[in-house]
């Protein structure tokens, strides 16, 4: 109805200051191609508002997924609502809103790299959760979770035989494969609540610790096939670190809570590139 009204209005306006017929039909030629315009970028407005709005979902449900799975996103996902707002408020102009779309639209690849990558691991060690082993994600970090009343007796820091077969197990998996071999690990020992009284460890650090370093020394060493002992793992992309009760993965108030948090963990540390993906993002 304003068009119309337009239209005439301008009609009138041309009649009333003495333009000729041709001179008429050529404004209104030029009020249709500009009309015609701003139909043409209204419509690329809301295609692109809405292709925003789908990107949006996708960097929301990709951070879900990722969530789900044990990585950890909460600034992240903070910053892209605050992005995410200011680009609203931004989105009169079409340039700037594409802008905001093709900004989404990294974020959500970046995602969907880190999420190929996770996946990728928990694949790879699929192998090991088959052995009876948890993989699990805990801290943006992929863990192997080790039963350290199999791995020790209790109290000890010695290698029981079943414990040796459970790391023979582990290593043939990293070791076997290009990707996991040649990526760093953390061995990392830890203990229940149960306050040590005395010995040569002193307490639980010093349990912890000297249990990741037996664990260590075991998956370093030589592999003897003949007698099938022996992880062979590359001494530069192991360490080793004890948490004594710092870190528990269940409550120490009942025995099948200490039980799980009596561990060692290989903990498969962030590449660079992985580091410097979530840096870009926040």
């Amino acid at each position: 109805m304003f068009t119309r009204i337009c239209v005439f209005g301008l009609c009138f306006a041309l009649v009333g200051c003495g333009y000729s017929e041709d001179e008429w039909q050529a404004q209104l030629a030029k009020y249709d191609q500009l009309n015609s315009q701003y139909e043409q970028e209204k419509k690329a407005h809301a295609d692109t508002r809405a292709l925003l709005d789908g990107e949006m979902k996708r960097v929301a449900d990709l951070s879900a997924e990722l969530k789900n799975m044990g990585v950890n996103l909460d600034s992240l996902n903070a910053q892209l609502q605050q992005t995410g707002t200011e680009k609203d408020q931004m989105a009169a102009s079409l340039s700037e809103l594409k802008l905001a779309l093709e900004e989404y639209k990294g974020r959500a690849a970046q995602l969907e790299r880190i999420k190929a990558r996770f996946e990728t691991l928990r694949e790879k060690l699929q192998k090991l959760v088959t052995l009876g082993l948890k993989v699990e994600i805990r801290r943006n970090r992929m863990v192997i979770r080790l039963p350290g009343d199999v791995l020790f007796a209790s109290g000890k820091a010695e290698l029981q035989k079943a414990g040796e077969g459970v790391l023979d197990q582990v290593a043939d998996v990293i070791r076997n494969d290009k990707t996991l071999s040649q990526r760093y690990f953390q061995i990392a020992g830890h203990t229940d609540n149960k306050p040590l009284k005395g010995g040569r460890f002193g307490d639980n650090w010093g349990l912890s610790a000297m249990r990741a370093r037996q664990v260590l020394l075991y998956l370093i060493a030589p592999r003897d096939v003949k007698e099938g002992r022996g992880g062979g793992l590359d001494v530069t992309r192991l360490h080793a670190a004890g948490y004594g009760e710092t870190d528990p993965v269940e409550t120490n108030d009942t025995d099948e809570g200490r039980q799980a948090n009596r561990r060692v963990e290989l903990v498969l540390q962030p590449d660079v590139e992985e580091m410097l993906d979530l840096k870009k993002m926040l």
